[in-house]
């Protein structure tokens, strides 16, 4: 278990975590989620006793890093892939690392074949591409078979092929029983693969609950809309308040009005629908309806819908933009 007690951590004049508390437990995938400059990395690194905390604490399985007796055993971390020699081959790399721990020279090539590079083993870490230095980050994590990991944007370079394997290794180990502890800034991915998620925002804690509730907590809603008429339809719902962003599919995707209300109004004026269905928010959307005023970078202008093509805005909303 990942524990952390009012953890707060200043650089200069700059406060990148802010009290922050949290849980990581056992048997589930936690995902650690926020905008860039939230403090996400911050946390990692004071948790793996890289950077010490202002104030708080951060404990692994109820010990601070820095009193773990053999921390590769409890503990493994990708962190930052290119953390590595240069110089050093895969198998010399990791052979190097168990030897710190007593971890036999067997273990190395079975870390080794189970990331999938086995074949490249005797090849200088400083020539590996962006997904294979992940990997061998992975090997590196998973080599003291620890019952604690944390990764830091595990996928980053990685194929849809890599990233699945990414997915299904994660949702394997915490099925053992073990605890991850996974940042990422693909919301999609993080979707399929957390259980749980904390996000943070400007080093404070938004949301510590599980995926499907914070999902549906959102206050994001939409209705599928499908139907022969677009053009009569779409300025009667918007007319009503309503946004409308027309999908790839052909069908529209309304914000704002119930699917009861949208079905009144294709009544009322001669609207055939072949297709009024309410949807729920995604991950993605949850998580910028909770992190909009945690952004250190923000834009400006009309939001897309995911459903596809370009935003039509309400007339409210024409307004307050002009």
């Amino acid at each position: 278990m990942i524990e952390a007690h009012g953890l707060t951590k200043r650089y200069g004049k700059t406060l990148a975590v802010d009290s922050l508390s949290f849980e990581v437990r056992p048997s589930q995938v936690t995902g650690f989620l926020g905008p860039n400059g939230s403090g996400k990395s911050t946390t990692m690194r004071v948790i793996m006793g890289l950077d010490l905390p202002d104030g708080g604490s951060a404990t692994i399985n109820g010990r601070p890093y820095r009193d773990l007796p053999w921390p590769l055993h409890e503990v493994g971390a990708l962190l930052e892939a290119k953390a590595i020699h240069p110089g050093r081959t895969a198998f010399n790399h990791l052979w190097m690392l168990a030897q710190t721990h007593g971890i036999r020279r067997s273990r190395v090539d079975e870390v080794l074949d189970l990331v999938g590079l086995s074949e490249v083993a005797g090849r200088r870490a400083g020539k590996f591409s962006l997904g294979m230095g992940q990997r061998l980050g992975i090997a590196a994590a998973l080599l003291g078979d620890p019952s604690v990991l944390l990764f830091d944007e595990p996928v980053n370079g990685l194929d849809p092929e890599g990233i699945l394997w990414v997915r299904t290794l994660l949702r394997h180990l915490a099925g053992e029983g073990r605890t991850i502890f996974v940042s990422s800034h693909l919301m999609s991915e993080m979707a399929l693969t957390a259980d749980h998620v904390v996000v943070i925002g400007r080093g404070r804690l938004i949301a510590d609950r599980p995926v499907a509730e914070l999902v549906a907590g959102s206050s994001r809603r939409f209705v599928k809309v499908r139907t022969p008429q677009p053009e009569v339809l779409t300025p009667v719902v918007v007319g009503a308040g309503a946004t409308v962003a027309p999908g790839t599919d052909g069908s529209l995707t309304v914000t704002g009005l119930s699917a009861e209300a949208i079905g009144d109004l294709a009544g009322e004026h001669g609207v055939r629908l072949h297709e009024l269905t309410p949807l729920q928010a995604s991950l993605e959307e949850a998580f910028m309806d909770l992190t909009r005023d945690s952004l250190e970078f923000g834009g400006q202008g009309v939001a897309r819908s995911e459903a596809g093509g370009g935003a039509v805005a309400s007339p409210a909303q024409e307004g307050a933009a002009r």
